[in-house]
């Protein structure tokens, strides 16, 4: 039996349920092998738009959700923070919807006394987008790098290779993907900075990072459609971007940030 890695508190966003592209059967490894005091679901659960292009709703994304929400029964508290895919949650700000606390953002003090400030990122489309032009050939595009993705993993796991994320690879070489990462990290972090926290943490875009800017850590915590990764507050609390390995059929360290010292990376980290 594999020994249960225990944290304080996790953080998943951008799971997207319901989408052909979710990796729900290493996401149900993952949380099957992991006990966290606390679960902080930073948007983009559910699927809600791909589910009225067209319903797909396999048996591991429902055991994903059932298994949530057991961990919500069983004591664990699962904070739910809606995005724009799964914005209709929204309206059920300040409530709880079978154990789970539902709000629009949401504070919390880590184990080290920082305020940590939670929001998905929908909120600053509007400071990031380049126009509706290249926001429509954005989604157009992206849905193309999912379809070469999905064909790339197939060809993949038949040669024995473990997952990776070929949509992240190509994004990471345009430019104008760059750019739109920078404009998004930049509207968080000053959000950050006018509502006076320590650490913001964030989805939304695909692009986990975690990373200090401006005396704040900014901290996305990627998601499950490319990337399989989440963030982890460690009992003695460090804050570590972590990412699913297929092959050891674990999660490994990317970064990682001591919040007690949140301007300090560590070192032999790739940022």
């Amino acid at each position: 039996m594999t020994t249960k890695q225990i944290y304080q508190s996790l953080w998943l966003s951008d799971i997207h349920l319901g989408c052909k592209d979710c990796k729900a059967e290493m996401l149900l490894q993952l949380l099957q092998q992991t006990k966290a005091k606390r679960i902080f679901l930073v948007g983009d659960i559910v699927d809600v738009w791909a589910l009225k292009r067209r319903v797909y709703w396999p048996e591991s994304h429902n055991q994903v959700l059932q298994y949530l929400m057991s961990l919500a029964k069983s004591g664990c508290e699962l904070v739910y923070i809606p995005g724009n895919h799964d914005q209709l949650f929204k309206a059920y700000h300040g409530m709880d919807l079978a154990d789970v606390k539902v709000s629009k953002q949401y504070r919390y003090t880590s184990i080290t006394g920082k305020q940590i400030l939670m929001v998905h990122g929908d909120q600053f489309d509007e400071e990031v987008c380049f126009g509706r032009f290249y926001a429509k050939l954005g989604d157009h595009l992206y849905d193309f790098l999912l379809f070469l993705n999905r064909s790339s993993s197939k060809i993949r796991h038949a040669l024995g290779y473990p997952y990776w994320s070929l949509a992240g690879y190509i994004k990471s070489k345009i430019a104008k993907a760059t750019e739109a990462i920078a404009r998004y990290r930049q509207a968080v972090v000053n959000e950050a900075v006018r509502q006076g926290v320590d650490v913001v943490i964030c989805g939304h875009i695909h692009h986990p990072e975690l990373s200090e800017q401006q005396g704040v850590v900014y901290a996305n915590d990627g998601d499950w459609i490319e990337n399989c990764t989440l963030l982890c507050e460690t009992m003695d609390g460090q804050l570590q971007l972590r990412r699913w390995d297929d092959r050891l059929k674990t999660t490994v360290e990317l970064e990682s940030i001591n919040l007690a010292e949140p301007q300090v990376l560590s070192a032999e980290k790739v940022a």
